[in-house]
């Protein structure tokens, strides 16, 4: 059964048979959530970061641009200085 969170990993939902592998809106998503998944993935076994069953540079792209994210967002910056 895959994970109701839509999160990478042993039991992500793109592992399922007959499944389609991840693209560039399942990338964006695993990059937006990364931290929080990170986290998660120190905990649970099933739960990753990022996606091996993936369609390649374009999962890639969209995992970038969500993890792109953070870089842009000026509180983050703030609490770097």
């Amino acid at each position: 059964m895959a994970n109701s969170l839509s999160v990478a990993g042993a039991d992500s939902k793109y592992k399922e048979p007959g499944a389609q592998p991840a693209g560039f809106w399942g990338g964006l998503w695993h990059g937006i959530i990364a931290p929080i998944t990170f986290i998660v993935s120190l905990f649970a076994t099933g739960v990753s970061i990022y996606e091996t069953n993936n369609n390649g540079r374009w999962y890639e792209f969209g995992f970038m641009l969500g993890i792109g994210a953070y870089a842009g967002n000026e509180e983050v910056r703030s609490g770097l200085r």
